[in-house]
């Protein structure tokens, strides 16, 4: 079995931002917002809720028969900890290479490196 980079995948990603923007969300409302972008079907929406609530990225409460889920964990802390794991898979432990990586990369426009540069400057200073 193919083992992912990080502990969630791409759809699962895609659900806790809604749900991150949105504060609480039942599944018709996440299913919504991504008919929008693309064709999903409501099961699909709703098994993939019910794992980031059992994997704790979402929790959840009963509304009558409805189900409503907000975020289980800050935005913030999801993402240290996945790019926590990123830096071990894919760099052998060493942010210098993430961040060497990112910057050399095409797509960081000048504005990027900027603000990059200006945050590890106000990081010296604190």
């Amino acid at each position: 079995m193919k083992k992912s980079l990080t502990p969630l995948g791409e759809t699962e990603m895609e659900v806790l931002h809604h749900v991150w923007e949105m504060g609480e969300a039942t599944v018709k409302d996440v299913k919504k917002r991504i008919m929008n972008d693309r064709q999903v079907a409501y099961t699909t929406v709703m098994t993939v809720m019910k794992n980031l609530a059992d994997k704790g990225y979402l929790k959840y409460r009963k509304d009558g028969v409805t189900y409503v889920y907000s975020p289980a964990q800050e935005p913030e802390s999801v993402r240290f900890n996945l790019v926590k794991e990123l830096v071990k898979k894919v760099f052998k432990g060493s942010p210098t290479e993430l961040v060497q990586t990112l910057v050399e990369g095409e797509e960081l426009s000048d504005t990027d490196r900027s603000e990059i540069l200006k945050l590890i400057n106000n990081m010296k200073e604190e």
